[in-house]
């Protein structure tokens, strides 16, 4: 029996990224989700993690020490890469010291453009559209000690119209990391 490349999936939201990549991956061949790591009650994201037989922790988003427990967790299920969808939380050094090149982020703009602390989710797309930007996408990219600062591995992009807004952006942004985010996985576990 080959030994599946184990990766685990971070989230602080509606987890719909961490379902997408669950479902991916159920019947890979060498690949597998192996653990989800949120940081809010998510009963959906449990009860998949269930049905999959996922190993699924949930620890409140205001514990200070929820870096070391999350590091002991990975290491106890022998992560291979960690993928951060929709985390909120800043990965501490030491988290990157013990996976340098094995913690990759979704983020929902082009960057550099549209990143840093508090650009996430409708934040994002509000700025993009109020600075008149005529495209965004995604961007994923590794994780380093400062937010959407690490080397970018992939970018992918949409055109907004004229009419655009934070709720029309957001969907087309989810199309593509359903469509994206598995298969970036897939290329670098691969």
């Amino acid at each position: 029996m080959i030994n599946k490349k184990r990766i685990a999936i971070f989230i602080s939201g509606k987890g719909s990224n961490a379902l997408n990549l669950i479902d991916f991956f159920k019947n890979h061949p060498i690949i597998e989700t192996a653990l989800i790591f949120s940081t809010r009650e998510n009963e959906l994201v449990s009860n998949a993690c269930k049905d999959c037989k996922v190993d699924y922790h949930q620890i409140d988003h205001n514990q200070s020490n929820w870096d070391k427990i999350a590091l002991e967790i990975c290491d106890k299920n022998k992560i291979d890469l960690i993928v951060l969808a929709g985390f909120l939380k800043k990965v501490s050094p030491e988290m990157i010291r013990s996976y340098p090149n094995k913690i990759i982020n979704i983020h929902p703009s082009l960057l550099p453009k549209f990143g840093g602390k508090g650009m996430y989710g409708n934040h994002v797309h509000l700025a993009v559209i109020q600075a008149k930007e005529s495209v965004s996408g995604i961007t994923i990219h590794y994780v380093n000690e400062e937010f959407d600062k690490g080397e970018i591995i992939a970018q992918f992009k949409v055109h907004l119209v004229n009419n655009e807004t934070a709720e029309t952006l957001s969907a087309k942004i989810h199309a593509l990391e359903m469509k994206f985010l598995p298969e970036v996985v897939e290329n670098l576990l691969s």
